[in-house]
């Protein structure tokens, strides 16, 4: 099975909580604070790994969760780090964000890493908050939380070539050909439903190519019919398009077939249409096919496409189709191909500065939202007084108690922070 959309959670560790503690030796009578930090949760982690070639294990798992840190101890002892969480994934996977649909990374390299999902940092223990005024704090932060999220895995093939063409044109019987991979086949309609893969080996002194099968195109592909998205995705990453047209016309015109396909690939990206494409006249075996090969040839030619004559049936015309597609993949070395998706489109998922706090209303509740004050509170422990009190005067730094009086809160309203509630008093 050939999976090539998954969506899954993920979860990194929450931090470890820091702990009260004291010293208590033989001949230290006042011993000052000694609670350790918690340790780091651990980071969920997407790996890039070239023995995959599908997404198929994320059907069966979907949730994700990095180890959690260990608490602190006494004495200054902090907790273990929790372990790294580390998935792998095929080479070509782009990952998105399931809500905002934010492309966050585009993993293409054997080995590339992303950090999909960061660990929350550990708490800190009282020792950490001794100050000039206070000598022996009682209270110790709890760990903060690990960041987690739904994400989408998208794959998208990483072949040199790709073979596209309306269904039942013969692109699967021409890549059992070209190469020893063995599609199924049969004479309908989208016999294809999945892309399938070969290899073109050239000899010991020649660098083989991959080629990828696209599944067969409809008019209303870009727009999603037929599949179309899920198959037009896998075109981008090729080098160099062949277009299979059945040059015996029996069920559409070869030329205006060609046209359709193409105003497809156009609707779907522009940059589709300005790969290289070598257009194969297939099924040369077929009487039918001889007569219209010359007014094909004519008017393609004249476009400047390199138009072939083949037979997947027999053979014919595969060896200079392969010649011709080592002739083009040698040019397009030559040219600096990236497949990373530009910098300015990668979102990465980090808090949002405290800039973005805002306060919402509604009826008497008001809502404290952004990712660092909420941060805050998760990690405040709630049943210290010492801690609460700390909590507040931090708030108030930061400029929440403006924000409420700003928005009209009075004395009994509840504000709530996450999933903390406060009854709000001067």
């Amino acid at each position: 099975m050939f999976v090539d959309v998954a969506k899954i959670y993920v979860k990194g560790g929450d931090g470890g909580n820091g702990v009260v503690a004291f010293r208590r030796e033989k001949y230290v009578p006042r011993g000052g604070p000694s609670g350790g930090d918690g340790g780091k949760g651990g980071d969920v982690v997407l790996e890039v790994d070239p023995n995959l070639s599908t997404l198929q294990d994320f059907k069966y798992k979907i949730h994700y969760k990095a180890e959690k840190g260990e608490h602190g101890q006494g004495s200054n002892k902090a907790g273990k780090n929790g372990e790294d969480l580390v998935i792998k994934v095929p080479p070509g996977t782009i990952v998105k964000d399931a809500e905002t649909l934010e492309i966050l990374a585009d993993l293409v390299e054997p080995g590339q890493r992303f950090i999909v999902a960061k660990g929350g940092r550990g708490g800190r223990g009282n020792a950490r908050f001794v100050s000039s005024v206070n000598q022996a704090p009682d209270f110790a932060e709890k760990g903060e939380p690990g960041e987690e999220k739904w994400i989408i895995l998208e794959l998208k093939l990483l072949a040199d070539v790709g073979l596209i063409g309306f269904p039942n044109v013969g692109k699967s019987t021409l890549l059992s050909r070209m190469t020893a991979a063995r599609p199924k086949i049969a004479d309908y309609p989208f016999t294809t439903l999945t892309p399938n893969l070969g290899v073109v080996d050239l000899g010991p002194e020649r660098k083989s190519f991959v080629v990828a099968d696209i599944p067969g195109l409809i008019e209303g592909a870009h727009e999603g019919l037929g599949l179309g998205h899920d198959f037009l995705r896998h075109i981008e990453r090729t080098k160099v398009l062949v277009h299979v047209i059945d040059g015996s016309g029996f069920e559409i015109d070869p030329v205006e077939g060609f046209y359709k396909i193409n105003e497809e690939l156009k609707q779907f990206s522009i940059k589709l249409t300005e790969k290289p494409q070598i257009v194969a006249v297939n099924k040369m075996d077929l009487e039918e096919s001889r007569k219209n090969f010359p007014k094909i040839l004519e008017r393609l030619s004249k476009e400047g496409y390199e138009v072939l004559p083949i037979s997947g049936a027999t053979g014919f015309g595969i060896k200079d189709l392969i010649n011709k597609i080592v002739e083009y993949l040698n040019r397009e070395k030559d040219k600096e191909i990236h497949f990373e998706v530009p910098e300015e489109e990668v979102k990465r998922y980090t808090f949002k500065k405290s800039e973005d706090i805002r306060v919402e209303k509604g009826g008497n509740i008001f809502y404290v939202k952004g990712k660092v004050v909420e941060r805050l509170v998760a990690m405040t422990d709630l049943e210290n007084e010492s801690a609460v009190k700390r909590l507040q005067r931090t708030l108030k730094k930061m400029g929440i108690d403006d924000m409420l009086k700003e928005k009209g809160i009075k004395e009994g309203d509840i504000v709530k922070i996450g999933d903390a509630e406060f009854y709000y008093f001067e």
